[in-house]
């Protein structure tokens, strides 16, 4: 069973505005794919056929990513992708879409860990806040516990 992460955790306290991955795994996969599909449109030119594959594959990873996306990340994502015309979309086209989705993706993958860094932090706080309580506050020598006795 995979776990939900919260990428937007930092900004928000309530669970129900929070902005979730419910396939993380999916996700880096695709991400890593998309990484390397950019990789390899900027080693060499691509011909009618390598445009063709690119912005195939282009478009299932944008599916495939809607998919794993909670509502609120969804929408963010339709906002900022601008759909690619697969047809006759140039190189140069290609290649800035697949840049642009990288980047939406590592922003995501840093909002992931800024949660969880702010999730620990939250943790390790609470954590200290229950050890000063359980050592109490320090006892001093005025109190009535004292049997006025000197060793």
């Amino acid at each position: 069973m995979e776990e939900t992460l919260k990428p937007d955790a930092v900004e928000s306290d309530t669970d129900s505005d929070v902005a979730e991955v419910t396939q993380p795994t999916k996700l880096i996969r695709i991400a890593s794919m998309t990484r390397a599909m950019l990789d390899e449109a900027r080693q060499a030119p691509l011909d009618e056929g390598g445009r063709k594959r690119m912005a195939e594959v282009h478009s299932r990873s944008v599916q495939e990513l809607r998919d794993v996306l909670s509502p609120d990340l969804q929408e963010e994502f339709g906002e900022i992708m601008i759909p690619l015309n697969s047809e006759d979309a140039s190189e140069a086209e290609l290649r800035v879409a697949q840049a642009q989705l990288i980047g939406w993706l590592e922003g995501l993958f840093h909002g992931i860990q800024a949660s969880l860094w702010s999730q620990q932090m939250s943790a390790q706080t609470q954590l200290a806040e229950m050890q000063k309580r359980a050592l109490g506050a320090p006892r001093s020598s005025d109190t009535e516990d004292s049997s006025g006795l000197y060793l």
